[in-house]
């Protein structure tokens, strides 16, 4: 597997990402500002967080495998648009002018620098009343909590 150079502590919540579950003809992204990149039970490990009130969730739930995809700063306003609106209202893919690109079990995007291809090793719902009150507070007073995704990255797409 190639070597990954990004930087991790900004890759997510500065640069953004997209998370992409499902296949063609039955898939949907959406941007994430909170992730996480290492190493567990010794694999190469992608960690996302996704509420069950987004659709996505739907198709992180239903799928084994998941992208991570990086995009150049030129797609900002793309992945903007992916993360304030709905994939359950319409072809939100289409309407940011991204170009899906079909792999056998997930989908990524031909604008995108760097993609993960995941399989799904770890899922599992936030505690709140393990979440630190003023955490707890600030992100889940009136939404529900996230999941937590762990894939194995099987392979990086350049």
């Amino acid at each position: 597997m190639d070597k990954l150079n990004v930087d991790v502590f900004n890759a997510f919540e500065g640069d953004w990402a997209l998370v992409t579950a499902g296949v063609r003809g039955d898939y949907n992204t959406m941007t994430i500002g909170w992730g996480g990149l290492g190493t567990l039970w010794s694999r190469p490990a992608a960690t996302v967080y996704v509420k069950k009130n987004r659709y996505t969730h739907e198709f992180m739930e239903k799928n084994d495998w998941f992208t991570v995809s990086f995009f150049p700063a030129e797609y900002r306003k793309a992945l903007g648009y992916l993360g304030s609106h709905s994939g359950r209202d319409g072809d939100k893919v289409a309407a940011s002018g991204l170009t899906p690109v079909y792999l056998e079990n997930a989908v990524t995007f031909r604008e995108a620098s760097v993609t993960l291809l995941c399989r799904k090793m770890y899922a599992h719902d936030f505690d709140v009343a393990k979440v630190p009150p003023s955490v707890a507070d600030d992100y889940y007073k009136t939404e529900p909590p996230h999941t937590v995704y762990v894939g194995e990255v099987v392979e990086i797409l350049k």
